[in-house]
């Protein structure tokens, strides 16, 4: 008899507690404040290889999970472009073959610094990607500090990438 109030009760709780979040659109990230898992130890030929010791150096950087075969993964491209003017951007190439991932970056330009790749997703898996383009702003200890799931375009771009951004910038 009590238990159809029991499970009301606790997805009247639920919707409360989701009601009154910050921002109820994003889904919060377990990794934000944890270090930055490893990157492995492979990349694309004639790439720089990306390491976890280029997360630790001092200052502000992105971590940014890409691939060819990703129609979002084109549309931020631009952004990425003009990001690694001001900073460190690094990419992980997610599932993807060495050729298309080269096609992609001779094509469109590359933006990163240096490059890991993930043929088989375990990378992704253990930094939480759900699915490409996922962005992760990491401070000079190595930790991330803000998880971006989604293309950096628009109005998404501005009113919530921009604004963790200049804030990581700012506590350096």
């Amino acid at each position: 008899m009590l238990l159809p109030i029991a499970v009301f009760a606790g997805f009247a709780g639920m919707a409360a507690w989701a009601l009154m979040r910050d921002n109820p659109d994003v889904v919060p990230s377990a990794m934000v404040g944890r270090e930055a898992p490893s990157v492995g130890a492979t990349t694309l030929p004639g790439k720089t290889q990306l390491t976890d010791e280029m997360l630790r150096q001092p200052g502000v950087k992105l971590v940014n999970f890409w691939a060819s075969w990703c129609p979002p993964c084109r549309a931020e491209h631009p952004t990425l472009t003009e990001l690694s003017k001001r900073m460190p951007v690094y990419g992980v190439d997610l599932k993807d073959p060495e050729s298309a991932a080269l096609g992609f970056l001779s094509e469109h330009g590359d933006p990163f610094h240096a490059l890991a790749t993930d043929p088989r997703g375990r990378i992704a898996i253990d930094w939480g990607v759900t699915a490409p383009p996922e962005t992760f702003i990491i401070d000079g200890k190595g930790r991330i500090l803000y998880r971006h799931a989604g293309p950096l375009v628009r109005e998404d771009y501005t009113n919530r990438f921009l604004p963790e951004l200049e804030k990581a910038l700012a506590a350096e």
